[in-house]
């Protein structure tokens, strides 16, 4: 018998939010696309947020430099600061790594028949939560309300 699935505000949302991008993105090439934007919208947010910490707040030499525009921070706030931007640096660092691995998604090609396979998994693995067969059937195995929030 499969484990059941975790029904924590979390996990329900990231179902929900996993099932939209199936339903909405249901071949290879969206997916690939998808992937893509995703993977470059991080690091263009990443890096910006790196950015601009590392002007207001210093690079590590300058830890304990007050902040820019405002009261000095507490040697406590700085050493969260500066993990905070050690943190994204590595995170930069590894999504750059993932990027270059990704590329390599962008040399597959499949015809239009697996394309449309895919179309049809995606129907099966995350229908459309607002049909009414889908809801009854949800009300019948989990015994829980349904209706996307």
């Amino acid at each position: 018998m499969p484990e059941e699935p975790c029904q924590c505000p979390d996990c329900q949302r990231f179902y929900r939010e996993h099932d939209r991008l199936i339903r909405e993105n249901p071949t290879l090439r969206q997916q690939q696309e998808l992937s893509w934007a995703a993977l470059q919208s991080f690091r263009t947010l990443a890096g910006r947020a790196l950015e601009e910490l590392q002007k207001t707040h210093g690079d590590s030499d300058a830890a304990m430099a007050p902040a820019a525009a405002g009261a000095p921070l507490d040697v406590g706030e700085q050493d969260a600061i500066q993990q905070a931007m050690a943190d994204l640096e590595n995170i930069n660092a590894h999504l750059f790594s993932i990027e270059a691995l990704m590329e390599r998604i962008f040399d597959v090609r499949v015809p239009d028949a697996v394309e449309q396979k895919f179309r049809e998994l995606a129907g099966e693995l995350a229908p459309d939560p607002l049909n009414a067969d889908r809801l009854r059937l949800n009300r019948l195995l989990h015994q829980t309300p349904d209706l996307p929030g």
